[in-house]
């Protein structure tokens, strides 16, 4: 209990002193989780969207490989990314390995599939009378698809937060990729590992703090743009 107190205590000072190293990682990691999941949702949505909606040869493969993705382990993503980006591999020649990048490219395919999966979950669960009825009143496809988005927002904003959930609390294939180098890659979720292994079981307490601390802040700010209008 002392070292959590005491974690609590130094969580406390580096907020109020505005410590410039941790400003910089927690900035860093607002970054990298935050344009990571933009571009899974970006990717996520669009594929969500086409899964749910049409039949085609192949597509229970696809559905799938979505699900099967929402479950990747990302330390194999890491790998899988470190392996595309060494110098060797077929990426190399772009030199972003070891770099906040690298962590954005590892991060988004980790969220990728679970915005697809959640966001065509929650399409299918629209009403399919509410489809026919769009299509009625001779909606453009355009329209019918900004329309179906509309009325599953709920889902699609629980995908988002489950996409970005899962990319700030990942650690594993920040640091394969990305190298915990300080001022230049290092997160919160890879400096508390780095202060852990150090001994700095204080520091790493309040590294811990504040990024639960940042993590509700988005969730509950994403909550109530989910929820607002739709309590009971």
């Amino acid at each position: 209990m002392g070292v959590i107190f005491d974690g609590i205590v130094e969580a406390v000072r580096l907020l109020f002193s505005l410590d410039p190293e941790v400003m910089s990682i927690t900035l860093l990691t607002l970054q990298v989780s935050g344009i990571a999941t933009l571009i899974s949702v970006c990717i996520g949505i669009p594929v969500g969207t086409v899964l749910a909606l049409t039949g085609f040869f192949g597509r229970g493969l696809f559905v799938s490989l979505v699900n099967f993705g929402m479950g990747l382990p990302p330390v194999v993503v890491g790998l899988a990314t470190w392996l595309c980006l060494t110098r060797y591999g077929p990426l190399g020649i772009l030199g972003l390995l070891y770099s906040p990048t690298a962590m954005i490219i590892a991060q988004a395919v980790i969220a990728s599939p679970i915005v697809a999966g959640f966001s065509m979950a929650a399409i299918q669960s629209v009403n399919p009378k509410l489809r026919l009825q769009i299509v009625a009143m001779g909606a453009t496809r355009f329209q019918f698809l900004l329309l179906l988005i509309w009325e599953a927002r709920l889902g699609i904003v629980a995908a988002i937060i489950a996409g970005f959930g899962g990319v700030i609390s990942e650690v594993g294939a920040s640091m394969m990729v990305g190298g915990n180098v300080r001022g230049y890659t290092r997160v919160l979720t890879t400096a508390t590992v780095l202060e852990l292994s150090k001994g700095s079981f204080e520091l790493a307490t309040a590294l811990s703090i504040l990024l639960l601390l940042l993590s509700f802040s988005i969730m509950a700010s994403l909550s109530y743009l989910q929820q607002r209008g739709k309590r009971p």
